[in-house]
């Protein structure tokens, strides 16, 4: 979808930039050297932009100490009290995050767009279900997330204000999803995707990952951040799968192996861990398949640069876009990988 641009410091999201991962600190906002060393913590997992939950005055000065200190372009998140909103803008937020719902009368609205714009500090619209205003009551909960938001995008703009980013996120992954392409259609500005609350552990991972990751494939969302329950540089770590697996992301090496059956006679599981293990550092598109037998493999990974497939009694094909090329033994396997691999990045390989 073709969105605007808008930029957050040294990031701009829309307009065709790549996608940025978010993700908020969860520390006690008043306490500057655990909030800075999440953010930092956050910075070197891969996080594009953090936020930070504001909630007093005491808070808005605490934050002066990270204001400047890292390049991640840090966002404040406001509830209710448009003064710190504009006391942020003020400190130097890169951007502020706000439902003009929660803010009271179209006055204080206004305080706050004068401060961005006086600033150059971008506002995020988030709306979730739960914060939907009663005159949305009737609509299905989609239709509601967009029709709340438009309400506050187009207050934003009758101030005369664009620089605007927007959100509409539920914790029912369906809801999320159908929201997002309901507005995707109306307007074009950058939008920021996630399904809110989605838990713990594995089931939020999975719950963000179908919500985010079919909108990914539609070509909606123009920023991610996946909610986690527990630490945030997890969240780094999910929202990263997500963007490659739904071919976002390309830096990577990507390994591909068959669930295998009574075929496979090696231990391919151990394979594929020590290949990920040395891997995991490589910033460059190579995709590797570690097949369980050759009756299949070769021709089912064919698009793979390179993998291999048992043969049987201790021998593997080694095979190149689904050609073999020799035999090898099964503890060759991964050190042979791995030259495949470097001489790939290293443009020895086509």
């Amino acid at each position: 979808m073709n969105t605007k641009p808008v930029k957050i410091k040294n990031v701009t999201i829309g307009g065709g930039n790549r996608i940025a991962v978010q993700s908020m600190t969860n520390t006690d906002t008043a306490d500057c050297a655990a909030t800075y060393a999440q953010l930092k913590a956050l910075q070197l997992a891969g996080c594009d932009i953090a936020r930070v939950a504001v909630s007093s005055a005491a808070e808005v000065e605490a934050c002066k100490c990270l204001i400047g200190k890292l390049d991640m372009p840090l966002v404040a998140d406001i509830q209710f009290d448009y003064r710190l909103a504009v006391a942020c803008c003020e400190i130097g937020f890169d951007k502020i995050r706000f439902n003009p719902g929660n803010i009271g009368d179209e006055s204080k609205v206004r305080l706050v767009v004068d401060a961005a714009k006086a600033h150059g500090t971008p506002i995020r619209v988030g709306v979730n279900t739960g914060s939907l205003e009663k005159e949305f009551a009737r609509l299905p909960p989609s239709a509601a997330l967009c029709e709340s938001a438009l309400k506050h995008v187009r207050l934003l703009e009758k101030f005369g204000f664009y620089d605007t980013v927007i959100s509409v996120k539920s914790s029912d992954v369906k809801t999320t999803v159908d929201a997002y392409r309901r507005l995707s259609q109306t307007v074009d500005y950058p939008l920021h995707v996630g399904v809110t609350e989605s838990g713990a552990d594995e089931r939020g991972i999975v719950r963000s990952a179908v919500g985010i990751g079919a909108l990914l494939i539609d070509g909606i969302g123009d920023t991610v951040r996946v909610s986690l329950s527990g630490d945030p540089v997890r969240e780094i770590e999910a929202a990263r799968l997500i963007l490659q697996e739904a071919g976002v992301y390309n830096d990577y090496c990507q390994i591909v192996s068959c669930p295998t059956c009574s075929r496979c006679k090696y231990d391919l599981k151990s394979a594929v861990d020590a290949l990920k293990a040395a891997t995991a550092h490589i910033k460059s598109p190579v995709k590797v398949a570690v097949m369980g037998c050759v009756v299949n493999g070769p021709g089912e990974a064919r698009d793979a640069d390179f993998g291999v497939a048992g043969g049987g009694a201790g021998k593997i094909a080694l095979f190149v876009k689904g050609e073999v090329v020799k035999t090898i033994g099964e503890n060759e396997i991964v050190p042979e990988l791995l030259a495949l691999i470097d001489k790939k990045i290293n443009g020895k390989l086509k």
